[in-house]
């Protein structure tokens, strides 16, 4: 199963498309859109979306694992990210692929096994898993591959298969 894990944000969108079989992930490219600051919010919007378009078109993703929005201090940044992250799953609908959606949480108590874990234990895991010699930079990208990552476990958990509608 190839999975298209990403990190919503406006001026920096994490990804990671990975193949998963048999309990082994393979990276297949890992990295990050990123838009540039002081370009009209609109247009960094629309740059998002044919990015995602893009990669979608270039690596075909049968399933996408992205983070759920969560509250933030600043309620501006919280709506801008919400906005990037429309067009992100409008991109994934529209291509037709199945959205699941995994709190922080979520992605620290499948990793790591304890929900409170710090983000350098995250991104240790994801590079011990991953058999990689590094710990992926930018954190988006590799918070992008956690998110692919939690995925994987949680259909082997579940038994699922790709659904249709998103839903686990």
């Amino acid at each position: 199963m190839r999975i298209l894990g990403i990190d919503p944000g406006y001026a920096i969108v994490g990804f990671a498309v990975l193949d998963y079989s048999s309990g082994v992930f393979t990276p297949v490219n890992i990295g990050a859109i990123t838009t540039k600051a002081g370009v009209p919010f609109t247009a960094r919007l629309n740059d998002i979306y044919e990015d995602m378009v893009e990669l979608i078109d270039t690596y075909r993703p049968e399933q996408m694992a992205i983070e759920e929005l969560f509250s933030n201090t600043n309620v501006k940044t919280v709506i801008k990210v919400g906005q990037a992250r429309g067009v992100i799953l409008l991109a994934a609908k529209r291509a037709g692929i199945p959205i699941y959606e995994y709190t922080p949480l979520q992605v620290k108590s499948s990793l790591t096994s304890y929900g409170r874990a710090e983000k350098k234990q995250v991104q240790e895991m994801t590079k011990n898993i991953l058999h990689l010699s590094k710990i992926i930079k930018p954190d988006d990208a590799a918070d992008a591959a956690a998110l692919a990552i939690t995925h994987g476990y949680t259909v082997t958990a579940r038994g699922l298969g790709v659904s249709t509608d998103g839903s686990i």
